[in-house]
């Protein structure tokens, strides 16, 4: 799809008497390229270096787990990377019909070739098998706070030994002024990419009881008590981030 032919984002451009919580929706996919885009500072090179990452740590006849997977951007990445491999099983999984019906058919249409299993579910329920890679490009931000170390949890057991796991995530910070600035030229980022104030305020407050993030330490912290050998904080750009860790040989 040429950028010419991505519909625009104005979910929130026009005045709305009550704000319903943010969802994944069918008017979301259907604009989900541009808003991410202009929403997401370094999405692209999170995406781009995401595929890097798991040319280092899958093997032939590996499994990969996007969790969260929208619109598939991530799973084709990884793919595009992955092309000297002759098997490899990709596993997409979201709980938005409306994303997994398009990520479906975007992987059919790219992926033809390839092992590729599109899920709709909950990725807390999910019965894992033995895998590679597990990629989470902002979705732990959605789970409620006291469900992410349990599925952390399951995740490394189904991690085989070298295995890696990639989180991508909003982020916030302890330091009062370093919050309070990052999230200030956030908002002047959404405003250089077009978003008017009332978009930007619309969409914050259908947000708020919605995405919970967590400080780069608390990610940190959580991904060591898991059981991970190495956690580190790779890259980072204004309030976004994202981590990799992974699993011990023995």
């Amino acid at each position: 799809m040429s950028q010419s032919t991505i519909p625009r984002d104005a979910i929130f451009a026009t005045p709305l008497d009550e704000l319903a919580s943010f969802s994944f929706d069918e008017q979301v996919a259907s604009v989900f390229p541009d808003m991410i885009k202009r929403s997401i500072p370094g999405y692209s090179q999170i995406l781009g270096m995401t595929g890097v990452i798991a040319k280092r740590y899958v093997p032939e006849g590996g499994r990969i787990y996007d969790l969260g997977a929208s619109l598939g951007a991530t799973t084709l990445s990884v793919a595009q990377q992955l092309s000297h491999l002759k098997e490899v099983d990709f596993i997409t999984l979201d709980t938005s019909p409306a994303m997994t019906e398009r990520c479906a058919t975007i992987l059919a249409e790219n992926l033809a070739e390839r092992s590729v299993t599109t899920l709709c579910g909950d990725i807390r329920s999910f019965d894992y098998q033995p895998c590679d890679l597990v990629i989470l490009n902002f979705t732990l931000q959605f789970l409620p706070p006291i469900d992410r170390q349990a599925l952390l949890d399951k995740l490394f057991k189904a991690l085989r030994p070298g295995g890696a796991l990639i989180i991508s995530e909003k982020v916030h910070f302890k330091d009062p002024r370093q919050a309070q600035l990052l999230y200030e030229l956030h908002h002047d980022f959404k405003r250089a990419n077009g978003y008017s104030d009332m978009e930007i305020s619309q969409k914050r407050t259908a947000l708020e009881d919605v995405l919970l993030t967590d400080t780069p330490e608390e990610h940190q912290q959580r991904l060591l008590a898991t059981g991970f050998s190495f956690a580190s904080q790779w890259f980072q750009y204004l309030n976004f981030a994202s981590f990799l860790a992974i699993k011990g040989e023995s």
